[in-house]
């Protein structure tokens, strides 16, 4: 932690000093590369394991940082490195920008200016130094956000222009100060850079003023990241969704060129999506988004709750303590659905809960330890000698009766060199230490592959149906 904050300052300082000259020229100081990880597919899973929980840590301890259709359809991709993204265009003349849309964070940032650099960013398939970026200097609709921008309040609070001693004067009318620099943390990574004003332009829509982060620097951040929280500053938020939807095609951690629609409603979402056949079998599950009770600045606030009744293994009710299940005062406990989060988080007591209905279920299986500690995952389970494979159903019952049966793949993985399946979920202590407050539990996307999954904001429900998302 001491490290980090030494980081932080050294890169708060370092912005600082830059942020006058924005506009003309900048230096970033160079960072070496790491080996790229390896490729073997144990190696995947236990990398994807610790970016979960790092992810998870982040979410559950989370700190702001203190320095004319009716709907447009974007594709998302996967990648090896765990996240969903999409292309986005800004500026003018527009220029496209690769994201990692994220519904567990609210800033929209694209890698920036042609100093752009991102330290241990080496991920398989990614030359960190050929990283696309947005140049400013080649949009004319691009412009520093100042501190009395009412947007730059948006990442600093109220009380921003206290950072701001050349807006302080009140003899001074105009204060053409820059908004400060920001400094954002993403579990295992950080970016930081300047704040912009531009234009995100869609086939049928351009959305003028939209505020975007500029980064100059990053670490473990292959890409932008188009933040889809309940945040002022959030692209649903800034442009007045009533809904977005999406189907996550599965995970091959392959950089497959697959991909599946981001649908983005401008217009009321009143009326269920109009390509589908709405059908009694089709139709979506919904369950009420949760308001977390905690200060009304919590970065908790960001995020989707919902209140998950039951998780069901076989046909067994895991006896789950109530704390875990609904947010408290302290905002402690609840779940929360995290696009950005690659496997389902569980806190200590609940994974136990749900690990040991699952070894006792499958008792007759041979438990794979040497594995469990290899890939941080567990149980896991040796099946290539198995004639019938029998795997108990896993089920999140939501408030309302809203059920999500996961398909077996959303929630085993099979270690294909070795013959043995994992269990797709995390805690604190298998890998790194335990840490507990927060979000007890985080839908990852894993655990999403191949639904339909609809956020109605309108009508503040989250919704889900069974989909083959090809």
């Amino acid at each position: 932690m001491a490290n980090l904050t030494s980081l932080l300052l050294f890169l708060t300082t370092l912005l600082s000093l830059l942020l006058p000259s924005l506009s003309y020229k900048l230096t970033i100081p160079l960072f070496p590369f790491p080996k790229p990880p390896s490729t073997d597919l144990l190696q995947s899973l236990n990398f994807h394991a610790a970016a979960s929980l790092s992810r998870a840590h982040h979410i559950k301890n989370p700190e702001k940082s203190p320095h004319p259709s009716p709907s447009t359809q974007v594709p998302l991709f996967p990648h090896s490195y765990g996240g969903y993204s999409v292309s986005l265009r800004f500026g003018t003349p527009p220029q496209t920008t690769s994201f990692i849309m994220d519904t567990g964070s609210s800033l929209v940032w694209f890698p920036c200016t042609k100093h752009y650099t991102c330290s241990q960013c080496q991920f398989r398939n990614i030359d960190p130094t050929k990283i696309p970026t947005f140049i400013p200097k080649l949009s004319s609709s691009s412009k520093i956000v100042g501190c009395k921008n009412p947007k730059c309040a948006w990442i600093f609070g109220p009380e921003v222009e206290s950072q701001c001693p050349n807006c302080n004067d009140p003899t001074r009318q105009n204060c053409s100060q820059a908004c400060p620099p920001y400094i954002l943390q993403y579990g295992s990574g950080i970016t930081a850079g300047s704040l912009l004003s531009e234009s995100l332009n869609f086939p049928e829509k351009i959305v003028p003023d939209f505020l975007v982060g500029c980064s100059f620097f990053s670490i473990r951040q292959p890409a932008g990241i188009a933040g889809f929280g309940r945040g002022t500053e959030s692209l649903p938020s800034q442009m007045g969704l009533s809904k977005f939807s999406y189907c996550l095609v599965s995970h091959k951690f392959d950089d497959t060129p697959q991909s599946s629609d981001l649908v983005l409603y401008t217009g009321g979402s009143s009326a269920d999506d109009p390509r589908r056949n709405d059908t009694k079998a089709q139709r979506s599950s919904y369950t009420p988004f949760q308001k977390n009770p905690g200060p009304p600045n919590s970065a908790f606030r960001e995020y989707y709750y919902v209140l998950l009744r039951k998780i069901i293994v076989g046909k067994k009710h895991v006896n789950i303590p109530y704390k875990f299940l609904v947010p408290g005062a302290d905002s402690n406990g609840g779940t929360i659905v995290d696009s950005g989060s690659t496997f389902t988080f569980m806190e200590k007591p609940v994974f136990e809960a749900v690990a040991q209905e699952f070894e006792s279920q499958m008792a007759n299986y041979t438990r794979a330890k040497d594995l469990e500690t290899k890939t941080g995952l567990r149980p896991c389970f040796y099946i290539s000698k198995e004639e019938k494979l029998d795997f108990p159903e896993l089920v999140f019952q939501f408030k309302g009766g809203a059920k999500m049966e996961l398909p077996l793949t959303n929630y085993f993985s099979l270690v294909s060199s070795s013959g043995v399946a994992c269990l797709t979920i995390v805690t604190d202590g298998v890998i790194g230490p335990e840490r507990n407050g927060g979000p007890a539990i985080i839908l990852g996307n894993y655990q999403q592959q191949n639904f339909f999954v609809e956020y109605d904001l309108e009508r503040d429900r989250f919704g889900f149906r069974k989909q083959n998302c090809k």
